[in-house]
């Protein structure tokens, strides 16, 4: 049972996620725009219906993940994840009036395919403990990838939408690997001196505002396609070498060719394109 209900948690991540990336870039699109990295769009995009319902399916998502990466391997879940791109391709065509191509339909089907492959080859398991050192180079990693988006952002759209991309997939790497890993003891909030909560909490804000810029910047489903294709290689890599994470037995080739659909499809779906954003309005960042 408990398999099931990860399994199903994966799945409603997936379709939360995929809705909510487009309500937050119909609000993200409309907000005001600025030449560099601003905290501030997150204050502003709040006062927008579309961007706190997306925001809140988002949350809906994380726990829902959360709740699966207890039990599920990284490989499993954050591929699951990717197929939201799927969704958000989907409701990205009736949202903004692009229909899908056939190529794309393709890749859609090719998505399900592969989270079905991932369903029936991944094995349910607890993750190996990071150590000290390993919990450390998570926050340290985590900065990195903060100072990376800053420097993103400074860059023309096009670039900036990449960059941006980039690091909201890596800074949501860092939530799932941190969320795989994190340890809650007896006494609740004693978390709160753990680093790898810092990191899950701190990569999780970092990811909301460089992948609210990124969806300023460009094509939506093109910036949640690289979001979770960086987001379901980059922890699926560290599972698989450090947490201990593996498929059931003799299934390792059915879970490699459920990975590589999965990735590949959303790849495929980077290709997407919808109406780009309105010209930049004069910055208002510090």
């Amino acid at each position: 049972m408990a398999v099931w209900l990860s399994l199903a948690c994966a799945f409603v991540a997936a379709l939360s996620y995929g809705i909510g990336s487009v309500l937050q870039a119909a609000a993200a699109r409309r907000a005001e725009r600025s030449s560099n990295l601003d905290p501030m769009l997150l204050v502003r995009l709040v006062n927008e219906l579309p961007y706190v319902a997306g925001l809140a399916l988002d949350v809906v998502a994380f726990v829902a993940s959360v709740i699966a990466l207890r039990d599920l391997p990284l490989f499993m879940v954050q591929s699951a994840l990717a197929g939201s791109v799927g969704v958000t391709a989907i409701t990205a065509s009736i949202a903004f009036g692009v229909p899908l191509r056939r190529s794309e339909r393709v890749a859609l089907a090719g998505l399900m395919f592969g989270f079905v492959l991932l369903a029936v080859s991944a094995r349910p398991q607890h993750a190996a403990s990071l150590g000290a050192v390993g919990r450390w180079v998570l926050v340290s990693g985590v900065a990195l990838v903060a100072v990376a988006g800053a420097i993103s952002a400074r860059l023309d759209d096009r670039k900036a939408g990449i960059g941006l991309a980039i690091c909201a997939g890596l800074s949501w790497s860092a939530t799932g690997i941190a969320a795989r890993v994190l340890h809650v003891p007896s006494v609740w909030w004693h978390v709160v001196q753990d680093p790898v909560a810092l990191a899950l909490a701190v990569s999780g804000v970092f990811g909301v505002l460089f992948f609210a810029t990124a969806l300023q910047r460009g094509s939506v489903t093109a910036a949640a396609a690289l979001v979770f294709a960086v987001e379901t290689v980059v922890p699926s890599v560290i599972g698989l070498a450090f947490l201990g994470d593996h498929a059931r037995p003799h299934l390792a080739p059915v879970a490699a060719l459920g990975f590589a659909l999965t990735v590949s499809a959303s790849i495929a779906l980077a290709r997407r394109s919808e109406p780009l954003p309105r010209e930049p309005a004069a910055p208002h960042s510090f």
